[in-house]
């Protein structure tokens, strides 16, 4: 029996993979909880909040859940006590979403180290609230919608979504 180390590339693989389908649920309570960080920086203009914000970005892109405590949070607590049935979607698109709020949560960041200021990063952790509350409250994921319209004009190839089991015709239907 061989033991498996966290150098062994099999357990790396295995933490650094975004799930091919997800459930539509989890993905809407992490949109809720980032909303609620996303609005506490936007309200207090505490500025530490935006690398917490942009790490469970980051470790939802890399790892899907598996990293990210919102996304632990979700998928391991909230949803299993809240007893919804459980809605499977394509995880491409949602790893897609997920590195769309990445690069407005990093240049929220950045923007803040650049400037000293809050007033930019509020601006864009403003306009990442609106796109989380989306999804959350009424279930519209812009960057699927996003990703969907790439595979339709053919710059994302459809054996993306062939590895989820969903196909581009769903998809489409999703919109």
């Amino acid at each position: 029996m061989t033991n498996s180390t966290p150098s062994d590339p099999g357990v790396l693989k295995s933490v650094f993979s975004f799930p091919l389908t997800v459930n539509e649920v989890s993905a809407r309570l992490v949109a809720a909880m980032v909303v609620a960080l996303s609005l506490a920086i936007v309200i207090t203009g505490v500025w530490w909040l935006l690398p917490i914000l942009a790490y469970g970005f980051l470790a939802r892109v890399l790892t899907g859940p598996t990293l990210s405590p919102i996304g632990l949070l979700a998928t391991r607590v909230l949803t299993p006590r809240l007893g919804f049935s459980e809605r499977i979607v394509a995880g491409r698109p949602k790893q897609f979403a997920q590195a769309i709020g990445l690069i407005f949560s990093t240049t929220a960041l950045v923007l803040y180290l650049v400037t000293d200021s809050m007033t930019a990063s509020r601006v864009v952790i403003g306009i990442l609230t609106v796109f989380a509350a989306m999804e959350s409250g009424l279930g519209f994921c812009f960057g699927c919608y996003v990703f969907n319209r790439l595979m339709l004009w053919g710059v994302i190839p459809e054996s993306i979504c062939e590895e989820c089991r969903i196909s581009p015709a769903l998809l489409a239907e999703m919109d």
